[in-house]
Formats: C-alpha cells, structure tokens, sequence
C-alpha cells in the first residue's frame, strides 16, 4: 500500500458497518454541590483551560510527507538485526525490499489507526465521565477532555487520510475493550479502563513513535496530543486514588481483575494481523512464530508500553491490595519492572511545570 491507495476505500464503506452501537446503561448523576473541594483537580482544569490547541492553524497541513522515503530510512537501522527478516526459518524471508517498504508504510498505519479507534473510544469515555462522576471539579475537567478528544480524532484521522491514504479498521481486542469499557455502569470502571489503561499505554506509545519519527508533521502532531494526554491520564490518577480507598477487598479485585483483562488486550492490539493478512501472510502463522522464535525488538517495546500502567496502578493501590493478585499477573507479563518509574501524578498533574505544555 502506498500513501495513494487507502486502506478503507469510501465509496465501499456502509453506513451499517460505519455504526457500532453499545447497550449502555449508567446513572446519570446530577450533584448540587458547587464547592470546588479538590484543590488538584482544580489545578488540573486550569492547565487545561488555558493549553487548548487548533489542529487547523497550530499544525502545518501542507508538509509533504514522503511515507517510501521515511520507512526506508528507519528499516535500515534494523533491517541486519531483524529475525522477521534475517532468520531462514521466518515466514516472511522471502519478501523483497520493496515488499518490506510497504509493509512499514502498512504498520505505521496501522498503529496511527489503532490511536485513532483509541482516542473516539476516549471521546465516547470522556462524555459519559461528566454524566457518571459525582464530584464537579471532575464534571469540569472532564468537559475540557471532551474536547481534547475531539480535537484528537480530528488530527489523526486527518494525518491519516490526508498523509496515509486511509484507514485500517479497529484491531478485535481493542474494540472488545472499548465495548466492555462503555457497556460497564461503573463510573470508576470508567475511568479506569480509558484514564489509566487506554490513556496510559497510548501515552507511553506516542512517546516513543515521537521520539524516533523523522516526519516534521507527525513529530509535532504527536507532541501536542502527548501534552494532552498527559493531564488526562493525570486525571484518572487523581479521582480514583481517593474513590480506591474508601472501597472493599472484593470491589478492588474487581477491578484488579478488569486492569489485568485490559492490560492483555492492550498487548495483543499492537500485533497487526490485518497487516500480515493484506500483505498476503498468514497472520496466524506470523504471530505463532514469533511467539515461539521472540522478537527481542518487538518483545522490548511491547513491555516499554506500560510504562505508564504499572506506576499509576501503584499509585492507585490496586498493584498490592489484598493478596497482591495484580502485582503476580503483571509479573506474568513481564512488565512488573516499571512500577517505580514515576507516576502521571508526579510527573504531569499536580506540578507547576506540567510537562511543559505545548513546547515543540
């Protein structure tokens, strides 16, 4: 696929496969009490206010973006070390150089696709979080995220169409997230599966595929959704460290139990089998053999995205609660070893250098 032939043709698309409708039913909580009682939130939403952004003037649309050229460039650093290529027993030592190209051009857009489904879902999250949660320092900030998140899936289905050629549709256990996370009437669910997991591993990812994109246009484009997304996660730290403590050891290993759920899904979503399936490779086979062979590239940076998760589950104190239940399945995943890396609290919400909004 080049960036002139999209993944997703439009005069094909139906509106009934376009729609995905959730049975949903949530309290809708209306509170009379007006008294700004959450002095961290209440930062919080004034960071907010005043760090919107204009994905149509702040960005510069008219930056030529040479897909062939930048996926070559970052191949060949890797190509000599790479086992998907270089191993004689791969399912995919076959492929020609230009075949390798186009399967980066796919897997780029495939992972930017991922981040668009991702952050409609937050969008989705974000409306029912001013409807569900109690408290109106959190109603507040929440309609501020609200609009973060459509300036979000504004910019990447943009960068997307404009720069890639189209979309590839939501990965099966990203969309099964999404559904279990809006179908839950728990506001705290809520907040946990988008604010921290969804929230949390994506702001991990934008991270590093700003750090070592070459793309002027993207570079930039991720580096005002990661100055967002930092304050959102923060958020999510904030309103459920307090709600967390007041809850019984069977509530909390619920939602244990849902962070593991989400956590396992999040790692398998960045596989890419449509990608194997369009470049004509059995999906199936490519994924049975790297489990078995290991990609140490792909291992490490599928750990490095929950960089994010492990600190704040820490910090909610859901990591050790009871019998340490999710402390011994993050173990599992490997991913333990990022617990004490800092919190989103600690590093974005409640310091007076946020991140330093913005600053590209």
């Amino acid at each position: 696929m080049t960036a002139t032939e999209p993944a997703i043709s439009h005069d094909e698309v139906d509106l009934d496969g376009v729609l995905h409708v959730i049975d949903q039913h949530s309290d809708v909580l209306f509170t009379w009490d007006y008294e700004r009682s959450r002095p961290a939130l209440v930062k919080l939403y004034e960071k907010a206010k005043t760090s919107q952004w204009n994905a149509s003037t702040d960005l510069d649309w008219s930056t030529a973006v040479d897909l062939e050229k930048i996926v070559a460039e970052s191949q060949a650093a890797f190509a000599d070390v790479d086992p998907l290529r270089t191993d004689p027993d791969s399912p995919l030592r076959s492929w020609s150089e230009a075949q390798w190209i186009e399967f980066g051009i796919n897997m780029q857009t495939y992972a930017l696709s991922q981040f668009l489904h991702g952050e409609q879902g937050a969008l989705i999250c974000t409306g029912l979080i001013t409807a569900t949660v109690p408290w109106i320092d959190a109603k507040y900030y929440a309609a501020t995220q609200v609009m973060d998140e459509a300036r979000h899936v504004e910019v990447f289905a943009r960068y997307i169409e404009e720069k890639m050629g189209g979309a590839f549709p939501i990965n099966a256990n990203l969309g099964g997230l999404l559904d279990d996370i809006v179908a839950d009437s728990r506001w705290d669910i809520t907040y946990l599966g988008m604010q921290i997991m969804v929230e949390g591993l994506a702001l991990a990812a934008f991270g590093f595929m700003q750090a070592l994109t070459t793309e002027p246009l993207l570079k930039q484009l991720l580096r005002y959704v990661m100055s967002d997304e930092a304050r959102h996660v923060a958020f999510g730290v904030l309103s459920l460290q307090e709600y967390y403590q007041e809850l019984g050891a069977a509530e909390i290993r619920e939602r244990q139990e849902f962070a593991y759920e989400a956590a396992v899904a999040l790692q398998r979503r960045m596989m890419g089998p449509d990608v194997f399936a369009r470049m004509g490779a059995d999906p199936d086979e490519v994924t049975r053999w790297i489990d078995e062979k290991g990609d140490p590239g792909q291992q490490l940076f599928q750990m490095m995205l929950f960089s994010k998760i492990v600190p704040n589950c820490r910090k909610l104190g859901i990591l050790d609660a009871g019998d340490g239940w999710l402390r011994t399945k993050f173990e599992e995943l490997n991913i333990i070893q990022f617990e004490h890396l800092v919190d989103t609290t600690e590093e974005y919400g409640t310091l007076d250098a946020v991140a330093a909004d913005l600053a590209v």
